[in-house]
């Protein structure tokens, strides 16, 4: 995109996001915008009760000091607190720093000084406890917001004070100074920092990628153009909004098509809220779909045997159709007949049990994932289309799309977004969405943005009609001390495939084969353990049952009977310590990290190879 063309950014007339969600506010005044269950009941806000509550936060914010261009920072799971916070802030002129929930408290230290938040938004007393216990060591922060305040009535501290009580000053503030929020908004630039977003700090400390308002419109815009999105839409959210693709989506996509979002009531209730909701798009992160495709192979395999018949045949059906579809063509007469008999007995009854039987699309990113994996969902009758970016690049930078999908790809190039190969084979991104830099940290902003290019350290390949493949992380790929090279993810991304395995991490790296680590299903293997009167006590001796290690070899051994001799694994182990997100090994969107997980269980890895 030429520098004029970057200018000339908008969205209904409008070149920056506060802008854009004042219009809203103003011309869908009574159109509902979001709904948040509460004790089983969805409560309804509309776009003028999110410009209310946003007003009142920014003016609030003023009150107690708030200056232009400061970092705020928010902790909490998915909630409309979350989103009116948000708001406030960018209106505001400030900066929103999202702090995910499972953060431990010296994480939250790194995070408020890294970033010199100011304010600190807590979602409730277990949050608070993490900032009160560092807040010695935290010398830019001033106040500290909590949402819920069930437990702390008595709380008397003068830096802490209750979001409701913001809002009341806010109120009162505005009654004083009813254009400054609007003046506030006219004074937004497209080049103002709007975002920090904190990079799972894999390799090192997080660091803070700094999104623009332009940044974030462009992001708007192209989600609407890759995937489609209309006033009409309804999501569940559900995602971490912390992170990129959770804000992306359950916030700013909002914005831009005026669409809707349920939010959760917590997440343990999500998969029964996406059966109340059966929203009409519906993203997730590949251990969601992972989850669900379990649920089914699990249900199936306790089923009679004329249901696994029945399943079998619709699938197959189901097949049959999505593979016209992909290839652009209808299917026969006689094809569609069959698949419209097989999709009223059993798929359509699949799909609501996986609250999807509604959505026009599903879409998928944010870690590797099976081809296989796709292409059942299809055979289901929903099209899924995977899409790749990073947070360094404000979201997606490729996307399988209605009529453009390719399985086992991650798409082609979108909108105004240069995607090339380079010589060692990494994907380089250009565009309006590639962010400025990293906050306060020129030298890792230089390492990875070099002549406008976003260096994604990953390893892709394109094919003759320009669809782009990733391979693997150019760190993470193996090199067998035959001088063999494996890409890691093809086999982990088959294992997770498997009912009983969680996640996976293959090692092998100067070694003479492979081997690998296995974090088990924990509800699958529990369930097969009872069914099959395998004695456990807890997690450890769960994975250290002579039923459940060999339960997982044949999983393995069906996985390596896929692939080349050389790429099989030989031996694995189970990790048996039952990880959360609160663990160093795992990321906030449950991901194994590969760096941390070989350094911990380094005497678990070198027995494999004695």
């Amino acid at each position: 995109m030429t520098d004029a063309a970057a200018n000339a950014l908008m969205i209904d007339g409008e070149k920056t996001v506060s802008a854009l969600f004042a219009r809203r506010v103003e011309e869908d005044a009574g159109k509902v915008a979001l709904r948040e269950k509460d004790f089983g009941v969805w409560n309804e806000y509309s776009w003028a009760d999110w410009g209310e509550r946003a007003s009142a936060v920014a003016h609030g914010l003023w009150h107690l000091g708030l200056q232009r261009g400061e970092v705020c920072s928010v902790a909490a799971e998915v909630c409309k607190e979350w989103l009116f916070a948000d708001l406030g802030i960018i209106t505001a002129g400030a900066v929103t720093n999202g702090v995910y929930p499972t953060d431990a408290s010296n994480q939250v230290e790194y995070l408020i000084n890294d970033s010199g938040s100011t304010f600190y938004f807590a979602e409730n007393e277990e949050q608070l406890d993490k900032v009160l216990e560092v807040r010695a060591n935290t010398p830019s922060l001033r106040y500290i917001i909590i949402f819920d305040m069930e437990g702390l009535r008595h709380l008397d501290d003068p830096m802490c004070l209750s979001f409701d009580a913001l809002l009341e000053l806010g109120r009162r503030h505005r009654e004083q100074a009813p254009s400054m929020w609007q003046e506030s908004i006219d004074q937004a630039s497209p080049d103002d920092l709007m975002i920090l977003t904190y990079t799972s700090g894999t390799t090192g400390p997080p660091k803070g990628a700094m999104i623009s308002q332009r940044n974030m419109l462009f992001m708007m815009a192209n989600l609407t153009d890759c995937l489609g999105f209309d006033e009409h839409d309804e999501q569940l959210g559900f995602l971490p909004i912390a992170h990129v693709a959770g804000r992306m989506f359950y916030v700013f996509s909002l914005i831009a098509s005026r669409s809707l979002v349920n939010l959760i009531e917590d997440p343990e209730t999500a998969m029964s809220d996406l059966q109340e909701v059966a929203p009409s798009v519906h993203f997730a992160v590949p251990r969601v779909w992972e989850k669900q495709y379990s649920m089914i192979a699990i249900k199936l395999k306790e089923g009679t045997a004329f249901g696994r018949w029945a399943f079998a045949r619709a699938l197959r059906s189901g097949e049959a159709i999505a593979r016209h579809a992909l290839a652009g063509e209808r299917a026969g007469l006689l094809a569609r007949a069959r698949h419209l008999l097989w999709d009223k007995l059993v798929l359509r009854n699949v799909r609501i049990l996986l609250g999807i039987n509604s959505a026009r699309w599903l879409s998928t990113a944010a870690a590797p994932i099976a081809p296989d994996l796709i292409a059942w969902y299809w055979a289901l009758g929903r099209p899924m289309y995977e899409i790749y970016g990073q947070t360094e690049c404000t979201g997606i930078a490729t996307a399988n799309r209605p009529g453009a999908t390719r399985l086992g790809s991650i798409g082609k190039a979108c909108m105004e977004t240069d995607v090339v190969l380079s010589e060692a084979g990494e994907i380089l991104i250009r565009g309006p969405g590639v962010i400025a830099g990293y906050w306060n940290k020129p030298e890792k902003t230089a390492e990875t943005i070099r002549d406008g290019w976003l260096h994604t350290g990953d390893v892709g390949r394109v094919d003759e009609d320009g669809y782009l493949t990733i391979v693997d992380r150019m760190k993470d790929i193996i090199i067998t001390a035959g001088g063999k090279n494996i890409t890691p993810s093809e086999i982990e991304n088959q294992l997770k495939f498997s009912p009983f395995v969680s996640d996976a991490v293959v090692v092998g790296d100067r070694r003479p084969y492979l081997t690998c680590l296995v974090m088990i299903d924990l509800d699958n293997v529990t369930k097969f353990a009872q069914d099959n009167n395998v004695p456990f006590t807890n997690y450890t001796s769960l994975c250290h049952a002579e039923a459940v290690v060999e339960l997982i070899g044949q999983e393995v051994e069906a996985v390596n009977s896929r692939f080349a001799r050389v790429e099989t694994v030989k031996k694995f182990r189970l990790i048996d310590q039952l990880l959360d997100a609160e663990d160093e090994e795992l990321t906030p969107t449950m991901k194994l990290k590969r760096k941390v997980v070989n350094e911990k269980y380094a005497e678990l890895i070198e027995a494999m190879y004695r």
